[in-house]
């Protein structure tokens, strides 16, 4: 059977060069007559080319956000549009489904690799890791390094950001933020509340009568804020954990005749697109949401192709975020201002 080097030697070019001419390659600078001697030769000399021993990789991608929810709140579309970037640009197969979904277990059976974004209990992580040995779950904090995981630095993002509000001198600052409740009935551990109460009680920020929860949506932080100014309890700094949140807040207070940053100064977390065009355009938190999906699914795909390796031990991989200075701050009113 003839091979490449057989027809590089019989036209007189290089394997390398064969090869490229025989895959297509457009980009190869050769004349038109080299071309056609080599589609010739091999012609002639009845190459065949070998079919590809390589498995392709299909990368499975579980949602537990329906796209309904998505739209509220873009930080997880954002990771799971990196993933999928990644996937287009390296030809590797994917399979989505959400937790909406009827039978998405049965969706994911045969996918080299599976990356999970959001948060989940126990029995779902055993029940994913069946699937295939190659998973890692995204935005998941676990007490313990017992599968495969990617954050944020929820931590020195939040002290980053009260360093900021205090620096400018804001004593009285509140926390809005949402609560996600696992599929088992109980509450996911927010890491960005627990720094927040920490800092506050060790720097001794007025904090208590500002703290709200609900979900992690503009109608959220409209509401939140709402419940504030009906009880006439309007901190000088708002710390919104994403910007859906702080972006309804600043509608509630515009609404009630309060003006950002002159009153209240709004910093968000995530620096979604529309962020940079609110009014004021809002400082916020920039969490690599994208760049975690791509380096995930650039990890599995690793992971998935390596057989050398006996022992997959997991990891837990931690990404930046910076603070995004935009418009929605100022220094501190007083209290009594208002």
């Amino acid at each position: 059977m003839a091979t490449i080097k057989d027809i590089a030697a019989k036209a007189k070019v290089s394997a390398a060069t064969v090869s490229r001419i025989l895959n297509q390659d457009d980009t190869l600078s050769v004349t038109d007559q080299t071309r056609e001697r080599v589609l010739a030769i091999a012609s002639e000399l009845n190459y065949t080319k070998k079919k590809s021993t390589i498995t392709p990789t299909t990368l499975g991608i579980f949602q537990w956000y329906s796209l309904f929810q998505e739209l509220e709140d873009p930080y997880y579309q954002a990771i799971r549009i990196g993933i999928e970037t990644y996937c287009a640009n390296h030809q590797i197969e994917v399979i989505r489904a959400f937790r909406s979904d009827s039978n998405y277990l049965d969706a994911l059976k045969g996918v080299n690799a599976l990356i999970c974004i959001g948060k989940f209990h126990e029995e779902e992580i055993s029940s994913f890791e069946s699937i295939t040995k190659n998973v890692m779950f995204l935005d998941m904090q676990t007490s313990r390094i017992h599968c495969n995981t990617m954050n944020l630095d929820f931590p020195q993002a939040v002290i980053d950001v009260l360093d900021y509000l205090t620096s400018l001198g804001h004593q009285h600052i509140a926390y809005l933020g949402g609560r996600e409740k696992l599929e088992d009935n109980t509450f996911y551990f927010e890491e960005r509340k627990d720094i927040f109460i920490r800092y506050c009680q060790m720097h001794g920020i007025c904090w208590e009568p500002y703290l709200r929860e609900a979900s992690f949506s503009a109608e959220s932080g409209y509401q939140m804020m709402l419940s504030l100014i009906k009880k006439n309890q309007i901190p000088t700094a708002i710390f919104a954990a994403s910007d859906p949140i702080a972006l309804g807040a600043i509608r509630a207070l515009y609404e009630n005749g309060y003006k950002v940053p002159e009153d209240v100064s709004v910093v968000g977390f995530d620096d979604i697109h529309v962020a940079q065009f609110s009014n004021p355009p809002l400082t916020t938190v920039h969490a690599p949401a994208e760049y975690m999906g791509e380096y995930a699914a650039h990890y599995l795909t690793l992971l998935s192709k390596d057989n050398t390796m006996e022992y997959h031990t997991p990891i837990r991989l931690t990404l930046p975020c910076s603070l995004t200075i935009r418009e929605s701050y100022a220094k501190p009113r007083t209290i009594k201002d208002l």
